[in-house]
């Protein structure tokens, strides 16, 4: 397999305020400049694939310009946040403090009530971004996802547990670099570039 690097662009913002996973909301792409500018840093023969919620897509065609556009990836959704699906922090804090502590706290296994764990995650991610890159046989590729899936992948390229992947900021429309030499299964060899970059 060729050496392969991944470029992980977060969707446009969709000024939610409550835990957003699986719901299908719209990303705000109202400020063409910095679109503009993402745009032009991507590398410009990549072909750019989304997870499949209206959010990432419309992100992804918005910086797509002349690249190829890959199907749309269900795996690579945000994380689902089952029965906390578009609920506040105070109000599930209420409601299951200890359960909530321990899914921030100690992310891993724990799993929000009908939801996915971290681990999940992580997973499903994985999985996907392997069965691409497979498929490709390396190379680049832009990918427009989520902020939990982001976290995934510098967790894999950093080698840090899942609260040290937490304490990074994923900002809507920044990117995150990542690649490996050669073969890149299972997280071997995978290095980290950028983290949450602006362009």
């Amino acid at each position: 397999m060729r050496p392969a690097r991944l470029y992980l662009v977060r969707h446009g913002p969709t000024h939610a305020q409550g835990m957003v996973g699986w719901t299908d909301l719209p990303a705000d792409l109202s400020d063409r400049e910095t679109i503009a500018r993402l745009s032009a840093f991507l590398p410009a023969d990549a072909p750019v694939v989304s997870s499949d919620l209206a959010r990432a897509r419309a992100t992804a065609d918005a910086i797509a310009g002349a690249r190829p556009r890959l199907p749309d990836e269900p795996g690579l959704r945000e994380l689902n946040f089952g029965a906390w699906e578009m609920r506040r922090y105070a109000e599930i804090e209420r409601e299951s403090p200890e359960l909530l502590r321990d899914f921030y706290e100690a992310p891993g296994p724990v799993r929000a009530p009908a939801g996915e764990s971290w681990d999940d995650l992580a997973a499903r991610v994985n999985a996907t971004l392997d069965r691409l890159l497979r498929a490709r046989r390396g190379g680049v590729l832009i990918v427009v996802a989520h902020f939990g899936v982001i976290l995934t992948q510098v967790a894999r390229a950093g080698r840090l547990d899942a609260r040290a992947a937490f304490a990074h900021r994923i900002d809507p429309l920044s990117v995150t670099i990542i690649e490996a030499a050669g073969e890149a299964e299972a997280g071997m060899g995978w290095r980290l570039l950028r983290v949450n970059h602006a362009p």
